[in-house]
């Protein structure tokens, strides 16, 4: 199957594939800008960035994306919310994409500065909500998808109810890891498909070898739900921290400095997610889609390889 451009207000992608946002600086400039480059959607996850760190990934990803598009992912959750939104939008970002709860508000500044804004929904109720305040697409994602979870359905399931409901492009992301899973997500009425986990095998990739070996090494048996003090369900591999996480001996956190508008205070996500991020798995959350062990070849190799062999792939589904 040929691949389709994506078409988002007034962007268009080459190529129909978003690189997710991971944070914490996983996808940062560089990943962002070589996936644009390529004629992707990049993706710097700016949950965790200082706003002055923030802007000099989105300078970076310019410089890398030959004109390409860029975007940030942001947690609605993260307490300086408001503050990224606006530096990405004084640093003229392309497009803002917005997860781990739902802001009203982000809609209103995306129309007034004529950003286009992407919410990540996991529900019809949510995707019609988010047509009508004004999205210029929607991300729909599943059960199948790593980090922090809005459902326990499968993509398939979501994009088959939903894509009768809106007229948005939609976006399917959760577990796909291939060209047949972006055909197969294509046919169902999707517009473009949202990936992550592949690209953590990226040069580009900002996570230390020690968390790509994670996932080189990953088997079925890997993958598990933890808890999230920030309320939600979390998609994780196995390792003594999440070991923790589940016998609820997680370290409590020490110095907080309220980064999450709410947070249980189980343990610290963020310090948990910069120490893995920083190759120091044993005490740290490696978040991973459902399918990272299905991964074929999960050598690491250029941003612009994977995706030139997703589009190979493509072409030759059924």
């Amino acid at each position: 199957m040929k691949l389709p451009e994506l078409k988002i207000a007034n962007l268009t992608a080459r190529i129909p594939i978003i690189q997710g946002g991971m944070a914490i600086r996983l996808s940062t400039g560089r990943l962002a800008g070589a996936v644009a480059a390529a004629g992707g959607i990049g993706l710097i996850a700016a949950s965790g960035m200082e706003f002055e760190e923030l802007a000099r990934e989105i300078k970076i990803a310019r410089d890398l994306a030959n004109g390409g598009i860029v975007g940030i992912n942001i947690m609605f959750v993260a307490r300086e919310f408001l503050g990224i939104v606006n530096t990405a939008i004084k640093e003229k970002i392309d497009l803002i994409v917005s997860g781990a709860g739902f802001s009203r508000d982000l809609f209103k500044i995306g129309l007034e500065y004529g950003v286009p804004v992407v919410p990540i929904v996991s529900s019809a109720k949510l995707a019609k909500l988010s047509e009508k305040l004004g999205a210029a697409a929607i991300v729909i994602e599943g059960k199948e998808a790593g980090g922090h979870l809005g459902t326990d359905r499968p993509i398939k399931d979501l994009v088959i109810e939903i894509r009768p409901l809106v007229k948005l492009p939609i976006i399917a992301a959760g577990g796909i890891i291939d060209g047949q899973g972006i055909v197969d997500m294509l046919k169902l009425g999707a517009n473009g498909v949202q990936i992550a986990t592949k690209f953590v095998l990226s040069e580009e990739c900002n996570a230390a070898l020690e968390f790509k070996k994670m996932y080189q090494n990953a088997k079925e048996g890997d993958i598990r739900l933890i808890t999230s003090p920030v309320g939600l369900p979390g998609r994780a591999l196995k390792n003594p921290f999440s070991d923790k996480i589940l016998n609820k001996t997680a370290p409590k956190p020490v110095g907080c400095d309220f980064c999450l508008k709410h947070c249980s205070l189980e343990y610290c996500i963020i310090q948990a997610l910069i120490n893995s991020q920083r190759g120091d798995v044993d005490h740290g959350v490696v978040f991973s889609g459902e399918n990272v062990a299905k991964i074929k070849d999960r050598s690491i190799k250029p941003a612009a390889k994977i995706i030139e062999e997703l589009v190979k792939e493509a072409e030759g589904a059924n």
